[in-house]
């Protein structure tokens, strides 16, 4: 049922429900978008129609095919150490600087999605261990999600050739990667203890993550409307160690959401620090 009939009403409706349990807009005519993503949805469950959904899910009487429908429209592939520059600052400037403090580094990757960001940052420190012995001797990677059935994959951390071919070169392959079989590898255990994974959705309360050293909050704001977007930056900078580091995505600004941080010109790239 992929090519499932959704009127103006329906899809308005759905966009209302989706922006308040998640934050995101869909904004006008991409019911296209929700067709695609839900129709499978609907045709597992043997839901007749998307206002027999909406009733299912609005209503509150189905809470799992909820948890279902805004897994369907939150899920995004991506890719390893995206955009390349934010590891490189990290590795070459951050991590250097935070490790002088002698405590634990401490960072966020906010909406980890399918788990590429979470594990190039682990990447990236198990490597800068290797070049710069000693510099990094305690470190925890905070990853979230707002949906379980991400986070479960990601636990897993197993990827078929398709998802390793985006970003990701053979020698780290090689270096961080174990076969799996059926054409798969699998993250290396001694890479996966760095990271925590857990369940979080943006529009609720940070307070018990802790804080952190550095935020990766890479791509996910642009679905969110402006007042979520400064709502969400506010209390990502409550949960930043003095100091902190947080970084957006290429395409993602700060400006007119919040003044709690200074930017900082990397060349390439820019990362914010809390003021």
């Amino acid at each position: 049922m992929t090519n499932i009939a959704i009127t103006e009403q329906e899809y308005q409706d759905f966009c209302k429900y989706l922006e308040a349990k998640c934050g995101i807009v869909l904004g006008e005519s991409k019911q296209y978008l929700v067709r695609s993503r839900l129709g499978p949805l609907l045709t597992r469950n043997k839901i007749g129609s998307m206002s027999e959904l909406l009733q299912l899910v609005v209503s509150g009487r189905n809470r799992d095919l909820a948890v279902e429908a805004i897994d369907a429209m939150t899920t995004n592939e991506t890719l390893w150490f995206r955009d390349f520059y934010p590891f490189e600052i990290l590795s070459n400037t951050i991590i250097p600087e935070v490790s002088r403090r002698g405590k634990q580094l401490k960072i966020w990757s906010a909406a980890s999605s399918s788990g590429q960001e979470p594990y190039s940052i682990a990447m990236a420190i198990q490597e800068l261990a290797l070049k710069r012995p000693g510099l990094v001797s305690d470190a925890n990677i905070t990853a979230t999600d707002i949906s379980s059935d991400m986070l479960n994959r990601c636990r897993l951390g197993v990827y078929d050739n398709l998802a390793l071919s985006r970003g990701l070169s053979e020698a780290r392959k090689k270096q961080f990667f174990d076969d799996a079989g059926d054409g798969k590898m699998k993250i290396k255990d001694q890479t996966k203890r760095l990271i925590n994974f857990r369940q979080q959705n943006l529009l609720d309360n940070y307070k018990l993550l802790g804080k952190f050293d550095i935020i990766f909050c890479r791509n996910v704001l642009i679905y969110f409307s402006p007042a979520m977007k400064s709502d969400v930056l506010n209390r990502m900078a409550d949960s930043l160690n003095p100091g902190g580091y947080l970084f957006l995505g290429a395409s993602e600004s700060l400006t007119g959401l919040t003044d709690r941080f200074d930017m900082i010109r990397c060349n390439p790239g820019i990362v914010y620090k809390l003021k």
